[in-house]
């Protein structure tokens, strides 16, 4: 601690900064936008009610206790630390755990008022797409979409924008810089070559060769730049995988000795996932909180958040990134298109060659369904690219589908046109969601993950045969059908597909018979879900004897297109 005390007595500006990347990816059934049953989730509903009762809730009311265990504070984690929630995260929290969702909210006011002004949450490319392996058009519409999500729920502009696995490469980074993004996050392996921006030499790195300690600013193909903090690797591995919150003192004491004697200001700063603190260790949102709170305590430094850091002490280092790299893949962005090794553990004789052609399956639907959406031959949209650009209007519900199409349509519309458009436009969505990195990550085809993602291929697949006439669903099951599973009763990703397809798939008749049996119409006239309305219409009762008869209209009716 002398030491600690030494540096802060000399002027020397150190502050540490803790960020958390809190992420789940999108579960929802594409065909009633509602998170089912998950059976694994044991004694939750579903991994995200699970998740939420173990990290979010305790990290937004995080106790500190006494010495004697007597008496406990309470302290929004969130307030204190840098964060990114995942917008799809965030949309299910708004609706299923709201309070929670509140004080996720309020931690970003508080933090304003901690740091000068300086908000702590960062935005987040909208569905965790691995951005180097995206088209240009998804990339730009993916970190446009978590922007105006973040504007819509925080109230302000980000500042600064987490990118899934931290995958990157210059394109991702210059589309964000022009769209007013100023810096990011990544693993200090990621930086290739760094040099002090008054002189010409740069010094090549060899992966972890960085110091973290400041910001770093990377030119961009355009001109434009943008800052990149890179985080302290031995540090954060700690937090994740060791012992570090076992006890909040240990705790901060690690992260003061990664300050140096240097008179520089400095940044000692961790990113690990936000579900670290509680879910995958128990109790780790009160280390965190102890940690934070005897840092400032016992005067050993100050707190602070990226954006407070870069505004005081802005970069004197250029770098240069390593393209197609990520914090998860020793291999660059190889975890989400191939056998590269990186895997979860398991059975060591899996492979997971079944990453490459379940890619390559997904990489042609999306691009033939892009040439239909493009094309426009109906004449729909003024622009097609910029109508599923400005879509993230009605997924946010600041306007209704009708009048969105009506500032997008090319034409005066018929309202089955405006239905037709309205499809194209969801199908454009879920075509972006079947890319969503948890696909690829684990061990095996046959895991709720990237069952996941095949729900919304076929969700998409549906959509353009209603829109369009064509249908994609065989050549995409035959190029499906090239992934095997390793579990030998699962087989191929054609029958996977098939099976998970079958189980999930709700037509309008099924929730029709659904609101058959669930609708008393003595007492309740709807049944609401998020994607559709369940109506009865011209309905009478007739009793006897026997009992009672029901007869009736029962209206399904698209909450997104209003096709009845």
């Amino acid at each position: 601690m002398k030491r600690y005390r030494r540096l802060r007595d000399h002027g020397m500006d150190r502050r540490i900064c803790i960020h958390g990347h809190f992420y789940q990816p999108p579960r929802e059934n594409p065909w009633l936008g509602s998170v089912e049953f998950q059976a694994s989730a044991v004694t939750h509903h579903d991994w995200n009610e699970r998740i939420t009762s173990e990290a979010y809730w305790p990290n937004g009311a995080a106790r500190i206790y006494n010495d004697d265990m007597s008496q406990a504070q309470v302290v929004n984690n969130y307030a204190h630390m840098s964060f990114n929630f995942g917008p799809t995260l965030l949309s299910w929290m708004a609706t299923e755990a709201r309070p929670c969702y509140e004080l996720i909210l309020e931690a970003d006011r508080i933090s304003r008022r901690l740091f000068d002004g300086h908000g702590s949450a960062m935005a987040q490319a909208y569905n965790h797409m691995i951005m180097p392996l995206a088209n240009s058009r998804d990339k730009f519409t993916q970190i446009y979409w978590g922007i105006r999500d973040f504007e819509y729920r925080f109230g302000r502009s980000p500042r600064g924008m987490w990118l899934g696995e931290t995958a990157v490469d210059l394109e991702t980074l210059d589309i964000m810089a022009s769209q007013g993004i100023q810096f990011t996050v990544l693993a200090p392996g990621q930086a290739a070559r760094v040099r002090p921006l008054n002189q010409p030499l740069w010094r090549e790195l060899k992966g972890t060769g960085i110091d973290p300690r400041q910001p770093y600013v990377q030119k961009l193909p355009s001109g434009r730049n943008i800052t990149i903090f890179f985080y302290d690797g031995p540090l954060s591995q700690g937090v994740a995988f060791e012992s570090l919150l076992n006890r909040g003192e240990t705790f901060a004491h690690r992260l003061m000795e990664g300050f140096t004697e240097s008179s520089l200001p400095q940044l000692t700063h961790i990113a690990t996932d936000g579900e670290t603190y509680g879910h995958h260790h128990r109790f780790g949102e009160m280390a965190l909180a102890r940690a934070l709170w005897y840092l400032e305590e016992q005067g050993l430094t100050s707190v602070s958040n990226y954006s407070q850091f870069m505004d005081l002490y802005p970069p004197t280092h250029a770098v240069e990134i390593r393209e197609d790299s990520s914090w998860s893949c020793f291999h660059g962005v190889e975890r989400w298109r191939s056998d590269c090794g990186c895997q979860t553990g398991g059975d060591p004789h899996w492979n997971q060659a079944w990453r490459e052609p379940l890619r390559e399956a997904l990489d042609w639907l999306r691009d033939h369904m892009a040439a239909m959406f493009e094309a426009d031959r109906e004449g729909w949209f003024e622009d097609p690219w910029r109508a599923r650009n400005d879509f993230i209007e009605v997924i946010l519900e600041e306007v209704t589908p009708l009048g969105f199409m009506r500032d997008q349509e090319k034409r005066d519309l018929s309202d089955q046109e405006r239905e037709q458009a309205l499809k194209a436009l969801e199908a454009q969505r879920l075509a972006m969601f079947m890319f969503t990195s948890c696909g690829w990550f684990f061990n095996d085809l046959d895991g709720i993950e990237t069952h996941q993602i095949l729900l919304y291929a076929a969700r998409a697949i549906e959509l353009a045969e209603e829109v369009y006439g064509v249908s994609l669903e065989e050549e995409f099951l035959e190029r499906l059908e090239r992934a095997q599973s390793n579990v030998e009763t699962a087989g191929s990703g054609r029958e996977i597909y098939t099976r998970v397809v079958h189980e999930a798939r709700v037509t309008a008749i099924d929730l029709a018979r659904h609101g058959g049996f669930a609708l008393d119409a003595d007492q309740y006239r709807s049944l609401e879900f998020p994607t559709e309305a369940i109506r009865i219409r011209d309905d009478d009762v007739s009793h006897g004897d026997a009992g009672k008869l029901w007869l009736g209209r029962i209206e399904v009716i698209s909450r997104l297109t209003g096709e009845t």
